[in-house]
């Protein structure tokens, strides 16, 4: 075979398998694991707020300065952010078009067919998606650039412990922070689990053990964001 016989060959494969539905599970299970991974590390960064303000402030610094000097400031930061935004632009395409050709292949819908097992992650998978993907455009306007939910001149630009406090001290912000959190929660729930199935890890004896997992992730996850807002109304971070 020719070099230009395979150059060809190999994107009709690429396209071949984006177009079935198993490729389309494997993209959402792939980029889901991604944004998994980065839903940890981002909670896990959030908890330093109850280090104090020193202590979240410089972890906010060092997410711009590592890498450095083979990266410049911030650009280690921007390459990952990259990454996630490809990731979650695949993540809702693959998702939209298995929603389609779903409907397309039973007019009837699962919600209308009983004695189906089932879980409120799996029933909620389409509206709790939309509902994060407008939180996710909220949040970077919020807290990333400061546009919205701030008094003139009250967001600082790295002060992230005086930006979250003032921040969710808007009780209807704050609300929707932990409503979005539930919704996450149950898409952590069904998507986990959904995403160890389609890459081939779950067998008959480990079903039980792996769901159980999935769902202790997604409840660690939700308890863990949702502290924050919490402790903020409660006056705990002050």
């Amino acid at each position: 075979m020719s070099e230009l016989a395979a150059t060809k060959t190999a994107p009709n494969r690429l396209l071949a398998l984006w177009n079935s539905v198993v490729g389309k599970k494997a993209v959402m299970a792939v980029t889901g694991a991604v944004l998994v991974l980065f839903v940890i590390g981002h909670m896990i960064g959030n908890l330093k707020i109850f280090s104090g303000p020193e202590e979240i402030n410089a972890y906010s610094r060092f997410l711009r300065e590592v890498g450095w000097p083979e990266f410049g400031y911030g650009q280690l930061l921007w390459i990952v952010r990259s990454v996630l935004f490809v990731s979650v632009i695949l993540h809702i395409t693959a998702a939209v078009q298995l929603t389609r050709m779903n409907w397309q292949a039973r007019p009837v819908g699962y919600e209308s067919r009983k004695n189906v097992e089932t879980s409120w992650g799996a029933l909620t998978m389409r509206w709790g998606g939309l509902l994060l993907a407008v939180f996710v455009v909220f949040h970077l306007f919020h807290f990333t650039g400061g546009m919205v939910g701030f008094e003139p001149g009250q967001f600082e630009h790295l002060a992230v412990y005086q930006n979250v406090v003032a921040g969710f001290q808007n009780v209807p912000i704050a609300v929707f922070y932990i409503i979005a959190m539930g919704a996450l929660c149950l898409h952590l729930d069904h998507g986990i689990w959904s995403a160890l199935q389609t890459l081939g890890w779950v067998t008959q004896g480990n079903t039980k053990s792996l769901k159980a997992t999935s769902r202790i992730i997604a409840l660690i996850i939700f308890a863990g964001f949702i502290s924050v807002p919490i402790s903020v109304l409660a006056g705990w971070l002050r």
